[in-house]
């Protein structure tokens, strides 16, 4: 006989997909999941404590955000952007951002720019005590947090898809040493919020965009293996 309240009690402590997802999304934008790196179903089974079926339609999940690459016969793998695939995204930052710098400043409210100056010093703490996964964390999350001053969901969903692939981007292309954003670019782009200069952030932030750009190296570099039990796996 089967215990089905056991059962369901077992389904409701496993985590589900859109967690996974968010889980994996995560270790990708933090460069903790290089590009490259092969996701092993079997190994994801054990780290999430669910089955394989729950890890498949996670992963297609994560396939059709374009975050990981299915290939047949060779499974799951987190994407490698090609350099033409680069040149787009910095291209598509470049058509937007500035403007969502732009739309920011005009209309952020007091206690926004209070956000965005607590949101800075959590970027220098970070960067000073050289924690590199929570700087690169927190300077994505700056770009989205001005979409989210320009009140525009359109904006911040298209932002929080770049900003992954950037993330991507630079674990694959990066110079040594480059983690994404440098902080006191930031602060020059939220200076521009006191003074409520819009074009000065919309012009600061060309500038940053192209500085990351300008830091990307040609060739791809090879990633290692991640221990996925490790890095996601119960404590």
């Amino acid at each position: 006989m089967v215990d089905v309240g056991r059962e369901n009690l077992v389904e409701a402590e496993e985590i589900d997909e859109s967690d996974i997802v968010d889980r994996i999304f995560e270790a990708v934008i933090e460069q903790r999941l290089p590009p490259g790196t092969k996701l092993s179903e079997s190994a994801l089974c054990e780290a999430f404590g669910v089955g394989r079926m729950r890890i498949r339609r996670s992963l297609l999940l994560l396939a059709s955000r374009e975050v990981v690459e299915l290939h047949a016969n060779r499974g799951a793998f987190v994407a490698s952007p090609t350099p033409e695939q680069a040149r787009e995204v910095f291209e598509a930052r470049l058509a937007l951002e500035p403007n969502i710098a732009r739309l920011a400043v005009q209309r952020a409210r007091e206690e926004d720019i209070a956000a965005l100056t607590r949101h800075l010093e959590m970027e220098y703490v970070a960067h000073k005590e050289r924690h590199r996964h929570d700087a690169i964390r927190l300077s994505g999350q700056f770009h989205t947090l001005l979409a989210q001053i320009a009140g525009n969901a359109i904006l911040i969903r298209t932002m929080k898809e770049l900003v992954t692939r950037t993330s991507l981007i630079i674990g694959l292309f990066g110079a040594p040493g480059v983690s994404n954003c440098r902080d006191d670019d930031h602060a020059a782009i939220v200076g521009a919020f006191h003074t409520r200069d819009a074009e000065k952030a919309a012009w600061m932030m060309t500038l940053h965009l192209r500085h990351i750009q300008e830091h990307l190296e040609a060739g791809a570099k090879t990633s290692d293996s991640v221990d996925l039990m490790a890095l996601f796996g119960k404590a």
